[in-house]
């Protein structure tokens, strides 16, 4: 399976985007699949998650309310919604693919080692 993501940009403060995510490759099944964003300096950390039925959702503080994930229904394809955009919000956004077999029916999971396939990056800048 291969991720390529899409969508980033410049927007400004208080603007939205929306990041999209497309998975190729041996896609019949519906993983869980999630966003994450690294700013400079600091680590990649959670955005969003989604099940693999697109059924439950998780998300960090900090994008709560303002961002939504969601998938399109029967594919491994994700959208995040980004609105109310912050100077904060810039970062390389990824999106991340658990392919195991075994968790396709568990819950979003947020921590990075819980996915192994990832997509390249594409950048958001949030002007002031």
């Amino acid at each position: 399976v291969q991720l390529q993501a899409s969508g980033g940009g410049l927007v400004q403060d208080g603007g939205s985007l929306r990041l999209s995510c497309e998975a190729s490759g041996s896609t019949f099944r519906r993983y869980r699949m999630a966003w994450f964003r690294q700013a400079p300096g600091n680590e990649r950390m959670i955005v969003a998650a989604v099940s693999g039925r697109g059924t439950a959702t998780r998300y960090s503080e900090t994008v709560k309310g303002r961002f939504r994930i969601s998938r399109i229904n029967g594919q491994n394809s994700i959208y995040l919604q980004m609105n109310s955009l912050k100077p904060e919000d810039t970062a390389v956004y990824y999106c991340a693919l658990d392919d195991r077999v075994a968790t396709t029916n568990n819950a979003p999971a947020t921590g990075e080692d819980e996915y192994n396939t990832w997509g390249q990056g594409t950048l958001v800048t949030v002007s002031s």
